[in-house]
């Protein structure tokens, strides 16, 4: 949801869109540095939230963070604007702060993993009392981007001191475009079987309903209006009609 003119007027944009829950970023998606959430700007976020009945809220982090860079330069700055996400989200009472895994460059996946373990490790020991989850968001795999493979998430999970503070979001297009079939009620079961390696339904806490613009495990990250792509309505059905999934607050991410 747009937060063009502030981010109090999400929720406002919500309401009149129909949604039940929304998705923001609480700053701009492509700057590393925000100007500080004003006083009457969060309060009224907080006020127009409560007037327009919309809940959950999952907030996104920026784009150009890179929890596991092997750069150090990099990887202290990515976490560096990663607490300030963690703050603003916060502050304006958001439950969820969604981000991508990052991705290992010239360093290995293993290697990638662990500092994406660190840097959770770094931001939970600084905000101990914070009550924003962190969410790892499943990738398409593109490039070297880390989060395509369930076990790659348990990885990072297990290297977690406070594993418990960290939740999954699932996306419908990155999962088909990194190799899960969806599309059939028999290929959705062994994906959710696959799931438990990292702690099943229970650690979803966000959902992306995305369609793809590319195929099974193209590892394309292109995302397509609902049944406009590779997909099909038929996996949204699965998600939709899964009981286990009923409270968990599930996002459109598809082309304006």
């Amino acid at each position: 949801m747009s937060i063009a003119g502030g981010v109090d007027k999400a929720p406002l944009r919500g309401r009149q869109t129909g949604c039940d829950a929304i998705q923001i970023f609480t700053k701009s998606n492509r700057q590393w540095r925000a100007r500080p959430l004003g006083d009457d700007e969060v309060a009224a976020f907080r006020a127009n939230l409560k007037a327009a009945g919309i809940g959950p809220v999952v907030a996104h982090d920026c784009y150009l963070l890179n929890l596991a860079a092997p750069v150090a330069a990099v990887w202290k700055r990515s976490v560096a604007a990663f607490r300030d996400e963690l703050e603003r989200a916060e502050r304006l009472g958001i439950p969820y702060l969604v981000t991508h895994p990052g991705s290992h460059l010239s360093a290995s996946e293993t290697d990638g993993m662990a500092r994406v373990a660190e840097a959770l490790n770094v931001l939970h020991a600084a905000l101990p009392r914070h009550r924003v989850r962190i969410l790892l968001e499943t990738t398409a795999g593109q490039g070297t981007s880390l989060g395509h493979r369930f076990e790659q998430l348990a990885a990072i999970l297990e290297q977690v001191e406070s594993a418990d503070r960290v939740g999954l979001c699932l996306d419908t297009c990155h999962l088909f475009a990194a190799g899960y079939d969806i599309r059939s009620p028999a290929g959705y079961r062994k994906t959710m079987r696959a799931l438990m390696v990292c702690g099943g339904r229970a650690r979803v806490k966000a959902i992306h309903l995305n369609d793809s613009r590319q195929g099974l495990g193209s590892r394309v990250d292109r995302h397509a209006h609902i049944g406009e792509g590779c997909l099909g309505p038929a996996a949204f059905r699965l998600f939709l009609n899964d009981p286990r999934f009923r409270a968990v607050p599930m996002i459109l991410e598809t082309p304006k």
